[in-house]
């Protein structure tokens, strides 16, 4: 560009605009367009939306990275002992209410997953679909109206309170039965505790129907924690029980329930988070990875931000500061809404043909009324004595 003589450009301009740079490091990915002309003779496959869409940037780009790290994680065994990669899945509860609750059953039926982490609703509107339709509804929708007609609604979604007492009226016998075996084994050799992990898989068992998650759940032995157990419905029929059991009471141990997730955390040959939402959910499986000095992958959908400092919002890197997540990590966060995005990345994933056993299982349960041996997370735990050394040895060997 001319920079002197009559019109010329002020030589300060030219320099401030015309910044000379340098190379591109070697092996730069150049932005790519996803062009459907090229499908113009035949059908898009999910694999192709996905490659079309990994080097077009923003969001897309890292859904084509959370696909491929999922993909890792199924993929990788332990050259040893051909262990799997130890898969912690978390959800909030809004995500079993929408449609996207059958996603989740899949991969718990199939076992694609080893752990599951969720919150009070995640547990209760598994249950209550079983009894209950959720219908379609609108964001816009006067809440005045709705309770004036029986409606909860969750975003557009809308619950009928008779939900909830076809609920109440499924659950209350079960935990009257709980309670009179916890009260007979009082005293006794046979006496345990009950935890949420082992609410939830009674509750598998006695719902008794394969549209349920936690049916799935119990039925493959795949522990689910959900240690806000009491704030949902399900909190309001464990209120309401106390009542009708007085002075008898139900007791739910967390304290065995926190012992057992970072147990299982501890002796993973490979931790990996698939994490949709935020909260509880989200903290209670990196802290357990916290355990064994971080998960090897991490995903987070999610669509929170984080200039105000919550969990929620908080990117991986952040769990790295904590030893949440290993340094040398392969992770991202997807910032979307988890119905809009989870769907293709597990048809990209875990429902491609031929797929199965993604995840590591875990030893099978011995019974639910065993004390702290029970649902063990190692073949052979002889002792709590010797239990609690082998962790102590594995969490030293980890962080050496």
């Amino acid at each position: 560009m001319a920079t002197n003589g009559g019109g010329a450009v002020p030589e300060s301009v030219a320099a401030a605009v015309l910044v000379k740079s340098e190379e591109m490091p070697a092996g730069s990915k150049k932005v790519e367009e996803l062009d459907f002309n090229a499908f113009a003779d035949s059908k898009i496959t999910v694999e192709d939306l996905i490659a079309g869409m990994t080097n077009m940037g923003f969001q897309a780009s890292s859904i084509g990275e959370a696909v491929k790290i999922i993909n890792d994680m199924r993929e990788w065994r332990d050259p040893e002992t051909s262990e799997k990669t130890t898969i912690f899945l978390g959800y909030t509860s809004n995500l079993i209410s929408s449609g996207l609750r059958g996603t989740l059953r899949y991969l718990v039926q199939h076992n694609h997953v080893s752990a599951i982490v969720t919150t009070a609703g995640g547990i209760e509107e598994d249950f209550i679909k079983c009894l209950g339709s959720t219908y379609m509804g609108a964001f816009s929708t006067p809440g005045a109206e709705l309770r004036a007609k029986g409606l909860n609604r969750i975003g557009n979604l809308l619950v009928p309170n008779a939900n909830y007492c076809a609920f109440e009226d499924w659950v209350v016998p079960i935990l009257d039965a709980m309670l009179s075996e916890q009260e007979a084994a009082k005293g006794t050799e046979a006496e345990f505790h009950w935890t949420p992990s082992k609410v939830i898989h009674r509750l598998g068992k006695e719902i008794n129907n394969e549209e349920s998650v936690y049916y799935w759940a119990y039925k493959n032995n795949i522990p689910v924690f959900c240690p806000a157990l009491t704030d949902g419905s399900l909190g309001d029929m464990l209120y309401f029980h106390t009542f009708k059991s007085s002075p008898a009471q139900l007791r739910i141990d967390i304290v065995e329930d926190i012992r057992r997730i970072n147990t299982i955390a501890v002796r993973a040959k490979r931790a990996g988070m698939v994490i949709l939402g935020g909260g509880v959910v989200k903290h209670h499986i990196a802290n357990a990875c916290l355990m064994r000095n971080g998960a090897e992958s991490a995903v987070y959908i999610n669509t929170a931000q984080e200039f105000d400092g919550s969990d929620a919002g908080a990117r991986p890197d952040e769990a790295v500061s904590w030893g949440k997540i290993k340094v040398d990590a392969a992770s991202v966060k997807v910032y979307c809404e988890a119905t809009a995005v989870f769907p293709m990345i597990v048809a990209a994933t875990f429902a491609k043909p031929g797929s199965k056993d993604s995840a590591q299982k875990l030893p099978s349960a011995v019974n639910a009324h065993s004390t702290s041996s029970s649902f063990s997370v190692s073949e052979s735990n002889p002792t709590p004595a010797a239990s609690e050394s082998a962790d102590a040895a594995h969490v030293e060997n980890e962080q050496n």
